[in-house]
Parts: structure tokens; C-alpha cells; sequence
């Protein structure tokens, strides 16, 4: 893992860029950019089945079986399988063309922040939810998503959080969240 930014949001809460592989962070929850029917097939989805284990799946298939597809802009909580996070929060992201995406995605981050509240956990990595197989552009992506951050730690002084961390395996996308990282 590369660290291309950090940034402490009023003196309680660092604020990360890094390049790599979020599979592989050593943080209390990592974020899945997930479908509405939690099946994690491709992307940041499948990776994190084939490194934490089919449990992953299992579980995202009983939440959907009792709850039904999760909204886009929701967020839900399984375990991490063989992960080195102890959950995984898997929130469903807009793709684009489908309308409304902007507020869809902001919601989408703001419902992993409030989960990982729930979970009272200190540390969560987040990568470029809907910018890979789903199509928003990365530039606004990135921007979104620290916008809606830092919009959710504004309201929630109190969090538990006390890291975040934008973390994407591509190059590009960790260049954007620098990018808005830099312009706090």
C-alpha cells in the first residue's frame, strides 16, 4: 500500500489516500461497492469474495433473501471472512444513466459512514464506489464521495471513526481523491 495523502479532519480524524489492493487493509471494516442483489461476481465485489471466502457471499445471500435488494444508497454489514477487517459494509452505488446519481452516491458513502457508526469501530476504507464497472465518472466520483465524508464527519462530531481511508488499486482514482484531498 502506498500512502499519497493524509489529512486530519478537525484534529480527530485522518483522512487517507492510498494506492492498493483493499482486499488486503488492515482496517476494522472495508467498503464493497456492491449490486442491489449482493452478488460479488466482478470488480471490487469479486475480489473481496476471492480473498475472503465464499462466507462473504453466503451471507450477502441470506441479507437479500430476508430483506430483497438492498436501494441504491443503502448500505448493509457482513462479516469478513478471512479478511483482515473484521465487516464488510457493501453499499449500493448508482450506475450511470440511471438518474438522480449524484445524490444517489452521495447517499450511498453517507450509509457506509452511519454503518460504520452503528458498528462503533474506529477505521473503514472506502474505494470509488460506482466509477469502475458501473460507469460514474471518476473525477466526480472522487469528488462526491469527500464531499459526502466530509459532510457525514461535520454532523457526526462524536463518530467513533478516526480513520478513513480512500483507497482504490488504480492509479488514476487515487490521484482524483488526492486531488480533493489536497483542496481541503
Amino acid at each position: 500500500m502506498e500512502v499519497l495523502k493524509e489529512y486530519l479532519w478537525n484534529g480527530k480524524v485522518k483522512l487517507v489516500v492510498c494506492r492498493g489492493d483493499i482486499t488486503a487493509q488492515d482496517m476494522d471494516a472495508i467498503t464493497n461497492a456492491a449490486n442491489s442483489h449482493l452478488a460479488h461476481g466482478g470488480g471490487v465485489a469479486g475480489a473481496i469474495v476471492r480473498r475472503g471466502g465464499y462466507e462473504i457471499q453466503e451471507e450477502s445471500n441470506k441479507i437479500v433473501k430476508e430483506r430483497g435488494p438492498i436501494p441504491v444508497g443503502d448500505a448493509v454489514v457482513t462479516g469478513a471472512g478471512k479478511l483482515k477487517a473484521k465487516y464488510v459494509i457493501h453499499t449500493v452505488g448508482p450506475r450511470w444513466g440511471e438518474g438522480d446519481e449524484d445524490n444517489k452516491l452521495y447517499r450511498a458513502i453517507q450509509s457506509v459512514l452511519r454503518e460504520a457508526d452503528k458498528l462503533e469501530i474506529s477505521s473503514v476504507a472506502i474505494p470509488a464506489v460506482s466509477t469502475g464497472i458501473f460507469g460514474f465518472p471518476k473525477s466526480r466520483g472522487a469528488h462526491i464521495i469527500v464531499k459526502a465524508t466530509i459532510e457525514w464527519l461535520e454532523k457526526h462530531p462524536d463518530t467513533t471513526l478516526k480513520e478513513i481511508r480512500f483507497c482504490n488499486i488504480d492509479a488514476e482514482s487515487s490521484d482524483l481523491f488526492k486531488k480533493e484531498l489536497s483542496s481541503l
